[in-house]
């Protein structure tokens, strides 16, 4: 059976396996024999009893969406952060031993770590939820013989639909008949110019989606004409619900965050229960009871165990979420928000997210002259400038082309109905300062050909006023070449007419260099007929020719005006931008040189040809992909994640939604689809690129201050660890150097106003000039560990000398001096130390600090009162102090700032250094040593 010929039996009454129609698709087709195979009828369409039954079998023409996790699995998740399982366990071992105070303090800890978090996930899953509500459409049906309207949903596979001008297409289907019909396909394919379609049979079964002039496709629009289709496929089972359900199939990643802190965890989760153990086990040898060992042990657990950082990276995440909110863009984990700052690819879909989605003008040649055409997308305001010295053109014969060879309207607020590149041309009319829809009421058609794929040229005949009398004119516009083929002649400056012999290769030439810019380009002629309407209304085709060429129009999707910016600051912080579009590369690489792309552009077809080695090895000169597939955008960012980067993929329509979930960070627009929304992790309520940036910006901050906070609160547990490891070692206060209360105290109500210090600190002016972090150096690196080991010494150091020669007898049954002392010092320090570490290896003591210097003033109150204070003497076991013993206690705190300021100056100053210099062949050639081996790039010719 040839490729061509139907299957034998019916789709839906034999049961034809899918394998089955894919050797023999749609497409291949002829519309009769999709007609028969569907078991319908070309004229009466479905029963209505066939069509329940068919919809029992299929389900409802709906695109299911995956299920978000609940209320109780989100609180489950946070739960699960190994940092809460060891509070929890702290809590429980507090309860066994009748630290009930203890345990409750914790307990309340863990559950406002999970509150917190949940909520705020929640409340953002919300968010992004509200943003997507579509309208159901109706459609035309022929059921048994007589057309009735139907939801969409309602439509089974066989079904005849009437489409026209401004319909959704409901499902996918096989066009059976077309009158110029056009659909804008950019949800699908990318692609922004409309898709000329007929029903004449396709040959090859492996085209591109985009090129299936046959097929229309759901949730694609109809721009121009009208048609009548068989439905071949209905809910998950069209294009659009293969996409979704790709998203199933994509495992979503840890951020870089999460798997960082996991790390973290681990270390300290080696160092916490190293030091509990050590301590259990000195308590054992020295054969002191059970609850004492026990006590001693919950009380290294609660110094060990950082219990305020899931607290404070959920704060500071909500509070990055926040601030991302108020930018207009809406994240569903806070998580996302750290992630930003990672990034260090940026994948972008071109139409609607680089770019408007609006077609405009932006050159045009007339009368052998060139002009630039300046405003944007739909706004009727800009002007038309040319070379000085030349006369003002009379554009009168183009205006005329540009207002009655068209059919579209555009609001003097923008808005379209019929096809958007005839809406360019309403709005190129009215920057000439003709009103469209004045002219068509003045000058009514008195015949046409309509627009059609088959000769890509449309023809309207007028009466017209020209040189001050009323002429029949024909006027027409389509493909240059199509319509330079019908010319016998051109106008040149003054309305001159010479032969079009004699400027043919000006025009070729002319329509290249339009071409080669990635303009979509349209040519317009006219003719004065001195014949009958009669003969003409009879007749129109015959009397397209022998016409005067006018002029050519240079036609593209706009940049948005923030995007070259946005992309220039992305280069400048280290992060490839790449763009992937379903246009083709020629319009994708001019779009990407005027926004300032890298080098390099390649089409679909090479992409799939090429390994996943190969494309790695050319992807630092490939920064334009086109004409790609929603499967090459996924794996490009799966390649792209293999070898490193960490991936924001941006984009609006269906097409987008799997390369979304599977990218580190999926960035939708809010303009966009309701399947990509729910597969992105971010959506810019604003479709401003820019605000991807701004973004990106805000979550590199926010994990500069998570490091900041790290190393200020590692640095206090290391100091807490070696203090109770010192105390339990050589029996100092009976191994307890602090109650536990004293340290959640602290965790609580002191070091909660240096974090805040840190939260609130404002980010360096230069953070966008530096590149991204690698994300394969964690948190717990060497060097990083070295620093806080050193500054938790320092702090043990100090603390542990206030203690040891602090006036007094030591006790853990009643209040001392040298506990007071050595909790006072240790506070004093942790406020002192919040200062300076909140900026590494800046000075700490830089301006903007007035700020901080009034909120650390609270704490060291809270310290006083804690001191002072009879109520809370007793429950801290602390009791007062004199002036001299408060002076003491400050002079000790105070090493701790000035240490840690001479030790990053000093990095400072080792920083500032000449670097070694280069070697001279390397000078000559710094890139020669990355670039990749032009041999594995066989693919990538350009």
């Amino acid at each position: 059976m040839a490729p061509s010929e139907p299957p034998p039996n019916s789709v839906h009454q034999s049961g034809i396996s899918a394998a089955q129609i894919e050797q023999y698709p749609w497409h291949t087709q002829p519309a009769d024999a999709v007609v028969t195979t569907m078991a319908s009828d070309r004229v009466s369409g479905l029963t209505t009893g066939e069509a329940d039954a068919r919809r029992q079998r299929h389900g409802s023409n709906e695109i299911v969406s995956e299920p978000g996790p609940s209320t109780w699995a989100i609180a489950l998740e946070q739960l699960k952060d190994p940092m809460n399982l060891m509070l929890v366990a702290v809590a429980v071992f507090s309860v066994v031993i009748g630290e009930v105070p203890t345990a409750i303090v914790v307990a309340v800890l863990v559950v406002l770590n999970v509150v917190l978090g949940a909520r705020q996930e929640l409340k953002a899953r919300a968010s992004v939820d509200a943003l997507a509500r579509m309208q159901t459409p109706q459609v035309r049906v022929t059921r048994d013989g007589t057309l009735v309207q139907l939801a969409a949903t309602e439509l089974v596979p066989g079904d005849l639909v009437q489409l026209e001008a401004g319909d959704l297409v409901p499902a996918d289907g096989r066009l059976l008949t077309t009158a110029t019909l056009e659909t804008q396909e950019a949800a699908l394919t990318g692609e922004s110019a409309p898709v000329p379609k007929d029903p004449e049979t396709l040959g090859a079964a492996d085209i591109a989606l985009g090129d299936r002039s046959n097929m229309v496709y759901q949730n694609t629009s109809v721009t121009r004409g009208t048609a009548i289709m068989v439905v071949t496929e209905t809910g998950m089972d069209t294009q659009m619900g293969q996409i979704a359900s790709m998203l199933s199939a994509v495992a979503p990643v840890k951020s870089p965050l999460q798997r960082e802190l996991n790390s973290l965890t681990k270390v300290l989760s080696i160092i916490a229960w190293s030091a509990v153990a050590l301590i259990v086990v000195i308590g054992v040898i020295r054969g002191q009871d059970l609850t004492t060992v026990l006590l001693l042990g919950i009380s290294m657990a609660v110094a060990a165990i950082p219990t305020g950082l899931p607290t404070f990276v959920q704060a500071m995440l909500a509070f990055g979420a926040r601030q991302l909110a108020e930018a207009k863009a809406v994240v569903k984990n806070l998580t996302d928000v750290e992630t930003l700052g990672a990034t260090s690819a940026i994948n972008s879909d071109k139409t609607g997210t680089l770019t408007m989605n609006q077609m405009t003008v932006r050159s045009l040649y007339f009368h052998g002259q060139w002009y630039t055409v300046e405003g944007e997308g739909y706004s009727k305001s800009g002007r038309i400038a040319h070379a000085a010295g030349e006369e003002a053109p009379d554009f009168t014969m183009l205006a005329y082309g540009l207002c009655l060879d068209s059919d579209a309207t555009v609001s003097d607020t923008g808005e379209v109905v019929g096809d958007p590149t005839e809406a360019a041309l309403v709005v190129l009319a009215a920057k000439v300062g003709v009103d469209a829809p004045l002219t068509r009421q003045t000058y009514p058609r008195v015949a046409e050909v309509p627009f059609d794929s088959a000769y890509k040229f449309m023809a309207t005949f007028h009466h017209l006023q020209i040189d001050g009398s009323t002429q029949f004119v024909e006027l027409v516009k389509g493909g240059p070449d199509v319509v330079l083929a019908r010319c016998s002649a051109a106008y040149r400056p003054g309305r001159r007419e010479v032969p079009i012999d004699e400027v043919r290769e000006e025009l070729v030439e002319a329509n290249r260099a339009l071409s080669e810019k990635g303009l979509r380009v349209l040519a317009f002629a006219a003719r004065r007929l001195d014949v009958r309407e009669e003969a003409v209304q009879a007749d129109p085709m015959s009397f397209v020719e022998d016409l005067t060429f006018i002029g050519m129009i240079g036609i593209i999707d706009p940049l948005r005006p923030e995007a070259i910016d946005a992309v220039r600051t992305a280069q400048a912080a280290g992060i490839e931008v790449r763009m992937i579009t379903g246009d083709h590369v020629i319009t994708a690489s001019a779009i990407g040189a005027e926004l300032g792309l890298g080098p390099g552009a390649i089409g679909g077809g090479e992409l799939r040809a090429a390994t996943d080695e190969e494309l790695t090895a050319a992807l630092p000169n490939l920064h334009v992909f086109g004409r790609v597939t929603p499967q090459d955008k996924l794996r490009l960012a799966d390649v792209m994640q293999r070898s490193g980067a960490v991936v924001a993929m941006t984009g609006d329509a269906v097409n987008d939604a799997a390369a979304l979930k599977k990218a580190d960070i999926g960035v939708a627009m809010g303009s966009g689809s309701e399947v990509t929304k729910q597969a992105a992790r971010m959506v810019l309520t604003d479709d401003n690129f820019g605000t991807l940036i701004t973004a990106i910006r805000l979550g590199r901050s926010i994990y500069d201050k998570i490091v900041s906070y790290i190393r200020f609160q590692m640095s206090k547990l290391f100091s807490l660890v070696l203090l109770f490891l010192v105390a339990s070692i050589f029996n100092i206060n009976d191994g307890v150097a602090l109650t536990p209360l004293m340290v959640l105290f602290q965790n609580f109500f002191i070091i909660l106003f240096p974090v805040a210090v840190i939260m609130l600190d404002p980010p360096p002016p230069d953070l966008m000039n530096k590149p991204p972090r690698d994300t394969r150096m964690p948190i717990t690196n060497r060097k990083a560990f070295v620093q806080w080991f050193a500054y938790g010494v320092l702090q043990f150091a100090v603390t542990l000398a206030a203690m040891l020669l602090a006036p007094g007898d030591m006790s853990t049954t009643e209040a001392s001096v040298p506990m007071t002392m050595a909790f006072v010092v240790l506070s004093l320090s942790s406020i002192l130390a919040g200062l300076v570490m909140r900026r590494d290896p800046e000075s700490g003591l830089a301006a903007p600090i007035l700020g901080a210097l009034k909120i650390l003033s609270i704490p060291v109150v809270v310290t006083v009162f804690a001191v002072e204070v009879g109520f809370l003497q007793g429950l801290l076991m602390t009791t007062s102090l004199t002036g001299g013993q408060w002076l003491a206690c400050l002079g000790w705190s105070l090493i701790v700032p000035i240490a840690v300021e001479a030790e990053k100056a000093l990095r400072r100053r080792r920083q500032a250094r000449p670097s070694t210099p280069i070697p001279a062949e390397a000078a000559v050639d710094p890139q020669r040593a990355l670039r990749p081996d032009p041999s594995r790039e066989r693919h990538f010719a350009r």
